[in-house]
């Protein structure tokens, strides 16, 4: 794969989602809003120290592209949710989430115009440009998920709210992508439980005029608490929770819920949650032969699981990224973790990202690259 002007053979790379370091949870994280601090304000100089330590344990454990590893936030609803909420004009206050594995989590209310006020990502995305020379990675959460994950008093109808998220986030994106970010990343994590009719319109939106970083979606099937969501058969009614143990018949196939319709966005990259925990990830491989990917889109697999706390070998990453390449080209193949580290002790997930870039090298050896 072409990045920056080398052609790098499986590049690797962290979903995103990373251990904070437990300094900036036990305090900035706290009252970090995003914006722009003077020079030597205190909050900026720990930002810019704590994107670096970030940096600096991908560095040492080989990765090809470096993320900013989503330190807003001291947990990871703050993260992948509440600080977007606070960001986009929501206030607090709302139910539960109907997610499955999203659960203990509440939507935030929507009750006036969505607007961004003031940067999303861009302070984060300068403190990494700041910290390394390596290609960089931003990532965001997805327009479906924040769309979906509002108690919504404003707008008539749920398109018109995406198109409206769509919209503030496109702001972020481009003044990311004018700072020369190499890729940006957008988590969909409820497209595998269905795309609503406006979710290829409204991502496509977002990343609308983005002229220089590679557009990534990453589509995984859950991380929040240790345990993937579900869907349920076609028995199951409105509001019941929903017992899989009365299941009538196989779950469907995790990658067939997102291939091809996912092919209809506008990305450069498509990274699925593939080769880890789930047990029917690589029969997913199959819905890739019957249907292969765009000529003009990479596929990134996760091949680390952040469910467990046991590191893999090098031999058991390079076994998964002999069984993708089997579908998958070298040149048009990645690999990451199958998602966000933030849930594993940092230490572990240092390991987890040795592992990753151990394994990748035993196959590029065994390629002549």
């Amino acid at each position: 794969m072409k990045i920056r002007d080398q052609e790098i053979l499986i590049p690797t790379s962290m979903v995103g989602n990373y251990p904070n370091p437990r300094w900036w949870d036990a305090s900035f994280a706290r009252a970090f809003t995003g914006d722009q601090e003077p020079p030597d304000a205190l909050v900026r100089e720990a930002l810019e120290d704590a994107v670096a330590a970030i940096a600096k344990d991908q560095e040492n454990a080989g990765l090809d592209i470096i993320s900013d590893g989503r330190v807003h936030g001291d947990n990871y609803a703050d993260q992948a949710l509440y600080y977007y909420y606070r960001r986009l004009g929501y206030n607090l206050k709302g139910g539960y989430l109907g997610f499955p594995i999203y659960s203990r989590l509440h939507a935030g209310t929507l009750d006036q115009a969505v607007k961004r006020h003031g940067s999303i990502m861009v302070e984060q995305a300068r403190a990494l440009k700041r910290a390394t020379k390596k290609p960089t990675k931003i990532q965001y959460t997805g327009i479906q998920v924040l769309a979906q994950a509002t108690n919504d008093l404003h707008y008539p109808s749920s398109r018109e709210r995406a198109m409206a998220i769509a919209t503030a986030i496109n702001e972020d994106l481009r003044e990311v992508d004018a700072l020369g970010v190499d890729f940006i990343q957008l988590d969909e994590f409820t497209w595998p439980y269905g795309f609503e009719d406006w979710a290829i319109e409204a991502f496509n939106r977002a990343v609308e005029g983005v002229k220089n970083a590679q557009i990534i979606v990453h589509v995984c099937w859950g991380n929040w608490g240790g345990t993937p969501a579900y869907l349920p058969d076609d028995t199951a009614k409105s509001g019941e929770i929903f017992d899989l143990t009365q299941r009538r018949g196989d779950e469907p196939a995790a990658t067939a819920s997102v291939v091809p319709k996912s092919y209809e966005a506008r990305i450069d990259v498509l990274n699925l949650e593939n080769c880890g925990r789930r047990s029917d990830d690589m029969s997913g491989l199959d819905t890739l032969r019957a249907n292969p990917l765009p000529d003009n889109v990479c596929f990134w697999a996760g091949v680390i699981d952040v469910k467990s706390t046991v590191t893999e070998t090098a031999g058991q990453v390079a076994g998964r990224i002999r069984r993708l390449l089997q579908v998958i080209p070298a040149d048009r193949l990645g690999v990451t973790t199958d998602c966000g580290l933030i849930l594993l002790q940092r230490y572990i997930a240092i390991e987890k990202l040795r592992a990753l870039v151990a394994g990748t090298e035993l196959v590029r050896a065994e390629l002549g690259k």
